[in-house]
């Protein structure tokens, strides 16, 4: 009987020791900025930012995001409700949130199935609507700064 219960205390030991550890290496530090479209404030863009892992830390943490208000203010906070992001690299993906905006390059063609109604193309370029292009290091401390000024020639003014 006293073995069972060694066992016993030993499992919880190391699932309090585990889940620990866990909440140490996902830290969450504040993470907010400002993202403007050729030098103005950009508002209804959602900012997502994804962890990028490594050798070491292969799962560092959950993904942030936030929508931009009318001053193109955001701040992240993950699916879950945490407030922030976690420490480190992580690639940035913008992307305008309107349901009449596709996010096509009209260069390439247009989506099937559309109507005659022409759908207003993302002003936000292609290469930031997707992951991999863009990065930022969120500090220990975590940042008020994470600001992206994005340019496109062939937005409307």
């Amino acid at each position: 009987m006293r073995g069972a219960r060694r066992i016993k205390f030993a499992v919880i030991g190391l699932a309090l020791v585990t889940a620990t550890g866990c909440g140490e290496k996902s830290r969450y530090v504040p993470v907010s900025g400002v993202v403007k479209l050729n030098g103005k404030p950009y508002p209804k863009a959602i900012v997502k930012f994804q962890p990028v892992g490594s050798k070491d830390d292969p799962n560092p943490g959950r993904g942030s995001g936030g929508m931009t208000d009318a001053n193109g203010r955001f701040v992240l906070k993950t699916d879950d409700g945490q407030d922030g992001a976690v420490i480190g690299a992580h690639q940035v993906k913008i992307a305008t949130l309107d349901e009449n905006v596709v996010g096509y390059d009209p260069a390439v063609g247009s989506p099937d199935n559309t109507s005659n109604k022409r759908p207003k193309i993302d002003p936000i370029p292609t290469d930031w609507r997707t992951l991999g292009s863009h990065t930022f290091d969120v500090p220990a401390g975590g940042t008020d700064q994470a600001n992206f000024d994005i340019v496109n020639p062939l937005a409307p003014k």
